[in-house]
């Protein structure tokens, strides 16, 4: 098990380190219609560094103002040194987006006495309708569906990456949202690709539509980033992302 995830570690690099400065100098979707700076990103980005320069910073460290309640009110988690912790409810930021990439720091809490859905778990969200599911999976030699880092219900994480609880752990992910047509019928699925702990755990996978507890049904609007709280003292930090364009040129000028 251990080989194979070294393994799929060198892939998932090398896939990013190709396929993120493909979006220099490219007109954001679903961003504030400006263009990117030219930059050098690579995979991975260690727990605790910097967000790009040009990337959208969600969690300031500092307060909850970008992020709010559901239902329109103030977020009421707990920010400390640089550190969101859960508290009730879930939150949502302001920033909502299309296709992205999006990373998450997060820390579950050391819950010996606790099992299955009660130890550490919280959830990712993408556009607030797809879940990367957090929970405290460390020592499961084969996590399933319900697992930390699973896409909740729909697939289990292709090898484990946990981290022991109290440690900090990071979600990169490249997300490809649904295609609709006019009358809002879905005419390409969504699609993601997750690295945990710089492991590949998903490898662009096909999503079956939202997953439990998602915010709404409409997949061919914008959606924001949901942080699920489900009762466990889960933390978060360094949270941003970059707004990917929809589509490339579909023409070639040769210089």
């Amino acid at each position: 098990m251990v080989s194979t995830g070294r393994c799929i570690t060198m892939v998932g690099v090398l896939f990013i380190a190709i396929a993120v400065p493909a979006i220099q100098a490219v007109p954001l979707a679903g961003g504030d219609g400006g263009v990117s700076s030219q930059h050098n990103d690579r995979l991975p980005h260690p727990p605790g560094s910097e967000p790009p320069a040009h990337a959208v910073v969600l969690f300031n460290g500092k307060d909850l103002s970008n992020w709010r309640q559901p239902d329109g009110q103030p977020a009421v988690w707990k920010v400390k040194d640089g550190v969101m912790t859960v508290t009730r409810g879930d939150i949502v930021t302001d920033e909502t987006f299309t296709d992205v990439f999006i990373h998450v720091e997060f820390r579950t809490p050391d819950m010996p006495q606790a099992s299955g859905q009660a130890k550490g778990n919280s959830g990712v969200y993408l556009q607030g309708r797809y879940e990367i599911q957090v929970l405290d999976s460390y020592g499961i030699n084969l996590p399933g569906k319900g697992d930390c880092g699973a896409i909740y219900g729909q697939y289990a994480p292709l090898v484990k990456a946990c981290k022991p609880p109290l440690e900090w752990q990071t979600y990169d992910a490249i997300f490809r949202a649904p295609r609709v047509d006019a009358a809002g019928k879905v005419t390409d699925p969504p699609r993601i690709t997750v690295l945990h702990n710089d492991m590949v755990i998903h490898n662009n996978v096909e999503l079956l539509g939202p997953t439990a507890g998602h915010l709404d049904a409409n997949v061919g609007a914008p959606g924001p980033l949901l942080l699920q709280g489900h009762g466990s003292p889960v933390q978060y930090r360094n949270i941003w992302l970059i707004h990917l364009p929809l589509e490339g040129s579909d023409t070639y000028e040769p210089r």
